[in-house]
This record gives structure tokens, sequence and C-alpha cells, in this order.
């Protein structure tokens, strides 16, 4: 059999991932048993009917065609007005690109902005696809680590520590998968000025910006308003309750947005404009709903993190954002990966082992609180069982 190209041989197979761990959970709901499902990062509400019937109605209309690379203007339109509205900016229709999803532009981004042997600083734990792409592009990762006594926030000068004549982009995430951190104001505008300092891409990912709970959420794009070297990612996923609708988009200098567009041309084309209906429809409509989710989500992580601490072994500090919960088990005398397949062979538990998230994960579990209070009191119950 001929060997596959070097590049692809650079992504390992996902074993211990959110879909990896999903597989494994499923062949076990199909044997019989019962399994409390907290792998998956996605909303348990519907996304809202207005989105949807904004879709269909598209749909119907025949929005069905192919449609302009970086986005149809009333999208980008709704995107500068949300851009203005939550920023302080107002982005020119030039730098905005869509995208099927956030997890497709962090691909972009890197590709645009990174030759090979180029050093990218990220955060680790952190959500996989930035190492990975970087990874498959031979950039060299320079791991940040996001340390638990810190709240898993980010620290400027562990960045400027880490920063060479190599270095071409740091990667910020704030509120952050895994941990559920937000890193506060004053830290973010240190991080921007560095990277105006050093003249460094500053790609920021904020896919998570509605989903927090006491913080305000503050970006570092106000920086330079994503005209020199700040990037921007924010999406439709998690707070429209849209994962399956693979809709985001970046907000990029436009040098950069052009050189994606070019990139797109080559791969998916364009997104479908009834998917980017759905879009405006969901940022320009009725927005009440996110608080009364994030109200729901509050009660949730409180369950859960008060719950996790009260098992032997386990220590949870308290997300500021996201739905996740990131205990240290450190106190079990188990590592990561067996513990994660203990609670779910055992207890029926599908939680996430920290070195999915990168090697600084190690001595932790993700456990997503997507769900609801009564399957979270079972699940800690069940927990409870197996450590005893």
């Amino acid at each position: 059999m001929k060997e596959t190209a070097d590049a692809i041989n650079r992504i390992p197979p996902d074993e211990v991932g959110p879909f990896a761990v999903l597989i494994k959970a499923q062949k076990l709901e199909r044997e019989g048993r019962k399994i409390l499902h907290f792998e998956i990062g996605q909303p348990d509400y519907q996304c809202p009917n207005h989105i949807s019937e904004a879709g269909i109605q598209a749909i119907r209309d025949g929005h069905t065609k192919y449609v302009q690379t970086a986005g149809i203007p009333d999208f980008k339109e709704a995107i500068q007005d949300e851009i203005e509205k939550t920023r302080g900016f107002r982005p020119t229709s030039d730098q905005i690109v869509v995208f099927p999803g956030g997890n497709t532009a962090i691909f972009y981004i890197l590709a645009a902005t990174l030759n090979p042997g180029d050093e990218v600083i990220y955060p680790n734990p952190s959500f996989p696809t930035y190492g990975l792409s970087a990874h498959y592009l031979n950039a060299k990762h320079v791991m940040l680590p996001v340390k638990e006594e810190n709240g898993f926030r980010l620290d400027p000068g562990d960045i400027l520590d880490r920063i060479t004549d190599k270095t071409k982009l740091i990667i910020i995430n704030s509120p952050q998968n895994p941990t559920g951190a937000v890193t506060n104001k004053k830290e973010i505008q240190k991080i921007a000025e560095i990277a105006e300092e050093k003249n460094i891409f500053l790609f920021t990912d904020e896919i998570y910006s509605k989903m927090l709970y006491d913080e305000t959420h503050y970006s570092a794009s106000v920086q330079d308003k994503c005209q020199e070297r700040t990037i921007l990612i924010d999406g439709m996923a998690k707070a429209y309750a849209m994962t399956g609708w693979r809709l985001g988009y970046a907000v990029a200098p436009p040098n950069v947005a052009k050189k994606m567009c070019e990139l797109i041309v080559t791969s998916f084309s364009c997104v479908p404009a009834f998917i980017q209906k759905a879009g405006i429809a969901a940022l320009k409509g009725d927005q009440s709903f996110i608080k009364t989710n994030m109200d729901l989500y509050r009660k949730r992580r409180d369950v859960i993190v008060s719950g996790l601490n009260s098992i032997p072994g386990f220590h949870c500090t308290v997300p500021q954002g996201a739905f996740y919960a990131f205990p240290s088990i450190t106190g079990t005398g188990k590592t990561s990966i067996e513990l994660a397949d203990l609670l779910l062979n055992e207890a029926g538990v599908a939680c996430l082992p920290g070195p999915a998230f990168g090697p600084y994960g190690e001595g932790f579990l993700r456990f997503s609180y997507a769900t609801t209070i009564d399957t979270i009191k079972e699940a800690i119950e069940a927990i409870k069982k197996v450590i005893s």
C-alpha cells in the first residue's frame, strides 16, 4: 500500500478526543449499557425556532446557489453590526470572512500566517485544532501552560518569556476550552500590547464570547481593530445552539482576509447562502434566550463543581465562562486516561481525559455540563461509587 503524505501523517489519530470517546460510549449503549454523556461540547437545547425558520425559508426562496466566497453582503453587514455592538469598532467588509464553523477558520488563519519553522505560542491545555493545525503546517509549537493556581488564565509574562525572533503568531482563547477560564481585561490588554510591540500576529478565539457568568467579555481586537495584526473569530455554534449548521466568521487585516479567501476558493468555495441567512436571524433576532440559558448553565455549573469537589481525589475550580468543568484528579493516583476509561466502563460516565487537549492537560478531566441537573447528580453518585 502506498504511503500517505508526510503532512497528513503529522496529524495523529484521535484516540481520546470527544468523538473517539463518543464512539466508545455509543458502542456500550448498543450493548445495553446506560451512559451519561459529558464528553461533547455542544448545547443540549435546540436552535431557536426563528433561526431555523429563517434557514428553511431561505431554501424555499431559492438561496441554494453559489455565493460570494467571503460571505453574502447582508450577513457580513450583520457581522459588522455585531462587532460594533460587542467590541466597539466597525470592521470593513473586506476584513470579514465567513467560514463553515470556527474550527475551519482556525486552520485557515494558521495557513495564512505561518511558514514552516515559524513559532506559534498557544495555551495548553487548549482546543486541539490549534496544535494540530500548526503541526500539519510544520510550524513549531510553543506551548504556554495555563495553571490551575492562576485560574487557568493566560499570563502575559509567560507569553513574553517565550517570544523569539521566530515567533509569528500568538493564540489566545477566552472564555477557554477546556477549562472555562476567562482572562481578564488587564491581562488581555497586556497581551495585545506585547503583540503590537513585537509585531506578531495575535489570533483571538472568542467562540464563547456570549457565554460568561460574572465577567464582562473583553476582546484583544480593540487594540488595532483587526487592521494590522489581530485576527478574531466568533460564531453561531455555542451561544445559538447551531453546532450542526457549521457557521462562523473571522475578522482580520484585509491582506490576511484576502489570502484566506484565495484558499477558500480552492477548497469549499463558499458557505451556503441559506445557512448565512439563518446566521442573520441569529445575530439580529431576539437575544434574550442567551441569558436564560446562561442562568441555567450557572445552576448546572454550581451543581457539578460542588459535586466534583465532594469526590475523593478531585479538586475543581469554578469556571467563569463556557460550559466546561476541568477538575484535577491527581489525588486519585490515576492518570487522566486511566480514570476516564474507568469512569466510562465502570460508572457509565463519558468524559474526556485532559491530554485530549494537550500534554499539560494530564492530571485533569473535562466534563461538559450541557446536560440536566438530574444527570449531573446521577453522574456524581456513579463516580463516587467507582472511586470508593
